[in-house]
């Protein structure tokens, strides 16, 4: 049975021409002034910021979604969304198919990832991640005790935390079976009544001629190739956020079903998902 991460199947990417080169230069450079100089303007907003505010974050979100919003800018991929944004305390889950994904949840919403452990190691990534907030997390039973506190920390702060349920990321045309893990967090008596969920769908279409899976990133597929290809690009899509309503946490009995439904809910969203 053919797998759908088998890279193998992949058609290889044509190689660049002095055009697209001059794409990734102009692009390259003012993506990268963009995003290091907001990292570096952040960091210094969050040495005021974190004396008076602690947990809580009142201004560098704000620069986090400036830097967002302006990269598909830069990038010449468009960007949408519909649906309300939640205005109650809680957390967000989405699927996973791009590390575009970044940049997308983070333009229209004020959110922080929970992310794999290993993120916080990689170059470049890891250091936004770990200045935006990210939470970073184990598999380690002896640690989640400790990832609990932290959870119930942050989101009784108001921060909404944004999880990835299915795990991985994908091709970004498919919705892997949400992994109901996580979940069980919102299930201690210190936030089972005071949160809410909301299933969020990212649907990323790919330029005109190109292959759908254009801007999924799986597998073992590299970074960097992949993101000279889409700085490359002569021609760019689009992405649309679609923000479900959400969803009290003690309406559901179970992490299960709590999994269940925000996976049907985000599946109801793309095209590609039932």
């Amino acid at each position: 049975m053919t797998r759908w991460d088998d890279l193998s199947l992949y058609p290889p990417d044509p190689a660049l021409t002095p055009a697209d080169w001059a794409r990734v230069l102009g692009r390259g450079l003012v993506l990268a002034t963009l995003t290091f100089g907001g990292l570096g303007l952040l960091l210094l907003l969050r040495l005021i910021e974190r004396p008076i505010h602690g947990l809580h974050r009142p201004w560098t979100p704000f620069l986090t979604q400036f830097v967002c919003r302006n990269a598909f800018r830069i990038l010449g991929i468009g960007f949408s969304t519909t649906g309300t944004r939640m205005t109650e305390r809680g957390a967000v889950v989405a699927n996973h198919g791009s590390w575009l994904d970044i940049f997308a949840l983070n333009a229209r919403k004020r959110i922080y990832f929970v992310s794999k452990a290993e993120v916080a190691k990689w170059p470049g990534i890891g250091w936004l991640a770990r200045a935006t907030g990210t939470v970073f997390i184990t598999r380690d039973p002896r640690e989640a005790k400790v990832q609990q506190a932290i959870f119930e920390a942050r989101l009784l702060a108001g921060h909404k935390l944004l999880f990835f349920p299915e795990g991985t990321s994908t091709d970004a045309r498919r919705v892997l079976p949400f992994k109901s893990t996580l979940f069980e967090a919102f299930f201690t008596d210190g936030l089972r009544h005071e949160m809410h969920i909301q299933p969020v769908s990212v649907l990323y279409n790919a330029p005109d001629g190109a292959d759908q899976r254009f801007y999924g990133w799986w597998g073992d597929m590299d970074f960097g190739p992949h993101l000279l290809k889409v700085l490359a690009a002569r021609r760019q899509g689009s992405v649309h956020i679609t923000y479900h309503p959400p969803v009290r946490v003690d309406d559901f009995p179970n992490r299960k079903s709590l999994a269940a439904y925000c996976e049907e809910a985000v599946r109801a969203g793309l095209p590609f998902g039932a």
